[in-house]
Protein backbone atom coordinates (compact mmCIF):
# COMPACT_ATOMS: atom_id res chain seq x y z
CA UNK A 1 0.00 0.00 0.00
CA UNK A 2 1.32 3.72 -0.92
CA UNK A 3 1.70 6.16 2.23
CA UNK A 4 -0.72 8.88 2.29
CA UNK A 5 1.60 12.34 2.94
CA UNK A 6 -0.06 15.19 1.45
CA UNK A 7 -2.61 15.97 3.81
CA UNK A 8 0.03 15.37 6.77
CA UNK A 9 2.62 17.73 4.46
CA UNK A 10 0.75 20.14 4.02
CA UNK A 11 -0.64 20.63 7.21
CA UNK A 12 3.06 20.68 8.53
CA UNK A 13 3.93 23.35 6.43
CA UNK A 14 1.29 25.19 7.50
CA UNK A 15 2.40 24.30 10.89
CA UNK A 16 5.87 25.43 10.33
CA UNK A 17 4.82 28.70 9.37
CA UNK A 18 2.58 29.29 11.89
CA UNK A 19 5.54 29.20 14.53
CA UNK A 20 6.26 33.13 12.89
CA UNK A 21 4.65 35.58 15.04
CA UNK A 22 4.64 37.85 12.95
CA UNK A 23 1.75 36.43 10.39
CA UNK A 24 -1.75 37.65 10.09
CA UNK A 25 -4.60 36.72 12.58
CA UNK A 26 -6.34 35.31 9.15
CA UNK A 27 -3.47 32.80 8.62
CA UNK A 28 -4.17 31.44 12.05
CA UNK A 29 -7.71 30.65 10.87
CA UNK A 30 -6.83 28.90 7.69
CA UNK A 31 -4.41 27.00 9.20
CA UNK A 32 -7.56 25.48 11.63
CA UNK A 33 -9.63 25.11 8.70
CA UNK A 34 -6.98 23.41 6.57
CA UNK A 35 -5.46 21.31 10.26
CA UNK A 36 -9.42 20.39 11.45
CA UNK A 37 -9.91 18.85 7.63
CA UNK A 38 -6.43 16.75 7.66
CA UNK A 39 -7.28 15.18 10.43
CA UNK A 40 -10.03 14.16 10.68
CA UNK A 41 -9.68 13.00 6.91
CA UNK A 42 -6.67 11.16 8.58
CA UNK A 43 -8.71 10.13 11.74
CA UNK A 44 -11.09 7.99 8.79
CA UNK A 45 -8.33 6.33 7.12
CA UNK A 46 -7.39 5.53 10.17
CA UNK A 47 -10.51 4.05 11.33
CA UNK A 48 -10.70 2.13 8.39
CA UNK A 49 -7.27 0.45 9.02
CA UNK A 50 -8.45 -0.71 12.73
CA UNK A 51 -5.66 1.55 14.09
CA UNK A 52 -7.79 3.07 16.88
CA UNK A 53 -5.09 4.49 19.01
CA UNK A 54 -4.54 6.61 15.67
CA UNK A 55 -8.20 7.37 15.82
CA UNK A 56 -8.29 8.89 19.17
CA UNK A 57 -4.69 11.11 18.63
CA UNK A 58 -6.18 12.26 15.28
CA UNK A 59 -9.39 13.02 16.78
CA UNK A 60 -8.24 14.82 19.25
CA UNK A 61 -5.84 17.22 16.76
CA UNK A 62 -9.47 17.83 14.80
CA UNK A 63 -11.14 19.09 17.76
CA UNK A 64 -8.45 20.99 18.81
CA UNK A 65 -7.72 22.82 15.61
CA UNK A 66 -11.74 23.10 15.16
CA UNK A 67 -12.50 26.46 13.16
CA UNK A 68 -16.31 26.41 14.52
CA UNK A 69 -15.80 25.94 18.25
CA UNK A 70 -12.29 27.09 18.76
CA UNK A 71 -9.99 26.64 21.41
CA UNK A 72 -8.60 29.84 22.81
CA UNK A 73 -4.76 29.68 24.06
CA UNK A 74 -1.86 31.79 24.33
CA UNK A 75 0.55 32.47 21.33
CA UNK A 76 3.30 30.16 23.79
CA UNK A 77 0.50 27.61 24.41
CA UNK A 78 -0.29 27.29 20.81
CA UNK A 79 3.11 27.15 20.03
CA UNK A 80 3.85 24.12 21.49
CA UNK A 81 0.69 22.69 20.53
CA UNK A 82 1.57 23.56 16.67
CA UNK A 83 5.06 21.40 17.56
CA UNK A 84 3.50 18.65 18.89
CA UNK A 85 0.51 18.70 16.36
CA UNK A 86 3.37 18.77 13.62
CA UNK A 87 5.52 15.71 14.80
CA UNK A 88 2.14 13.56 14.97
CA UNK A 89 1.39 14.99 11.59
CA UNK A 90 4.68 13.30 10.54
CA UNK A 91 4.73 10.37 12.28
CA UNK A 92 1.46 9.45 10.87
CA UNK A 93 3.14 9.44 7.72
CA UNK A 94 4.49 6.25 8.18
CA UNK A 95 1.58 4.81 10.06
CA UNK A 96 -1.41 5.89 8.04
CA UNK A 97 -1.53 4.09 4.08
CA UNK A 98 -3.92 4.20 0.95
CA UNK A 99 -5.75 0.95 0.62
CA UNK A 100 -4.43 -0.54 -2.54
CA UNK A 101 -5.00 -0.36 -6.50
CA UNK A 102 -7.47 -2.72 -8.16
CA UNK A 103 -5.19 -5.38 -9.88
CA UNK A 104 -5.00 -4.46 -13.52
CA UNK A 105 -3.90 -6.97 -16.46
CA UNK A 106 -1.79 -6.64 -19.16
CA UNK A 107 -3.40 -4.07 -21.26
CA UNK A 108 -5.49 -2.30 -17.84
CA UNK A 109 -7.91 -5.00 -17.67
CA UNK A 110 -9.17 -6.11 -14.60
CA UNK A 111 -10.21 -9.39 -15.87
CA UNK A 112 -13.82 -9.13 -15.80
CA UNK A 113 -16.05 -11.04 -17.93
CA UNK A 114 -17.95 -9.67 -21.26
CA UNK A 115 -21.60 -8.43 -20.69
CA UNK A 116 -23.60 -11.62 -21.55
CA UNK A 117 -20.28 -13.97 -21.45
CA UNK A 118 -20.26 -15.57 -17.77
CA UNK A 119 -17.41 -17.16 -17.15
CA UNK A 120 -15.68 -16.29 -19.85
CA UNK A 121 -12.44 -14.35 -19.65
CA UNK A 122 -12.08 -11.37 -22.11
CA UNK A 123 -8.96 -12.68 -23.80
CA UNK A 124 -7.75 -9.19 -24.42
Amino acid sequence: MKRIWIPQATAGVMLLWALNPENPYGYYIVLRWVCCAAFTYLALKAHAQGKEGWVWGLGVMAVIYNPIIRIHLTRDIWSAVNIATLIIAVSSIFVIRSPPAPAQGLLGHSGSTRSGEAGTRNPL
